[in-house]
C-alpha cells in the first residue's frame, strides 16, 4: 500500500503516514542501508519490529525525496543526521507516521484503538480533565487524550514527565478531527500547546508543531 497520507499542515510542518503491506525484502530494496543499519536490523528478532523500523526510513525518504539517516539520543528521541529537520515518529500495527519540520519542534502519536483503555485511564487522566460519559464515545475520547499526552511527551524531549501529574488536556468534545489544548507543567516547563487530531479508520493520530 505504501504512502497513504503526505500533507503539509497549516503551520508549515509535513505529516506522512505509511501503510505496511510490503515484505521485508521489498522494504530493504526500497532504501539504501549502511552496514550499521543492517546490524541494527539484525538485532530485532520480531518481524513486525523489523518492518516498522524499515518503513520509517522508507517513509522519510518518500516525504523528503532525499536519502536521510535517523539517529537517536539516550532517551530514544529521534534526530535526522545533519539536523536538516526536526522529526517525530510513531507506529502502531500496520501504520507508521512521521512529522517533520525544518524550524519547529514536533511531536506525533498514532495508536490503533484495540483494548479497553478505560481500565488504564486512572494511570494517565487527572482530576482536572474531562472525559465524556457517553459510552459510545468514551473509548475514542480516552484514546485522543492518551495520544495527545504521548505527543506532548515527545515534543518535550521525553524528560521528567509524568503523564498524570505533569500533563493536562483541557476539556474538549471529541470529533472525527479537531484541535485541543494541553499543558505541560514540571520543573522545566509551564507551557500551553495547541494540538490537532484526526481518526483514520480505527487509528487515532495527534500531532503538534511549535
Amino acid at each position: 500500500m505504501g504512502l497513504i497520507v503526505n500533507k503539509n499542515t497549516p503551520n508549515n510542518c509535513q505529516l506522512g503516514i505509511w501503510k505496511i503491506t510490503e515484505t521485508l525484502d521489498d522494504l530493504i530494496s526500497s532504501i539504501s542501508l549502511s552496514q550499521e543499519d543492517f546490524d541494527t536490523l539484525e538485532r530485532f528478532t520480531y518481524l513486525p519490529r523489523k518492518l516498522e523500523w524499515l518503513s520509517v526510513r522508507v517513509l522519510l525518504n518518500e516525504m523528503t525525496q532525499k536519502d536521510l539517516s535517523i539517529t537517536y539520543n539516550g532517551n530514544r528521541k529521534p534526530f535526522i543526521k545533519g539536523n536538516s529537520y526536526h522529526i517525530s515518529i510513531s507506529h502502531s500495527r500496520d501504520l507508521t507516521s512521521i512529522l517533520l519540520s525544518k524550524d519547529k519542534h514536533v511531536g506525533i502519536d498514532l495508536e490503533y484503538m484495540s483494548h479497553r483503555i478505560s481500565n488504564l485511564a486512572y494511570k494517565f487522566i487527572n482530576n482536572k480533565e474531562y472525559i465524556t460519559s457517553d459510552e459510545e464515545l468514551k473509548k475514542y475520547h480516552l484514546y485522543v487524550h492518551w495520544c495527545a499526552k504521548e505527543a506532548l511527551y515527545k515534543i518535550c524531549d521525553k524528560e521528567n514527565i509524568n503523564f498524570k501529574k505533569n500533563l493536562t488536556i483541557e476539556p474538549f468534545h471529541p470529533l472525527s478531527e479537531g484541535e485541543l489544548k494541553g499543558w505541560v507543567k514540571n520543573r522545566r516547563r509551564n507551557e500551553l500547546f495547541e494540538l490537532s487530531y484526526f481518526n483514520l479508520g480505527n487509528y487515532i493520530i495527534v500531532w503538534i508543531c511549535k
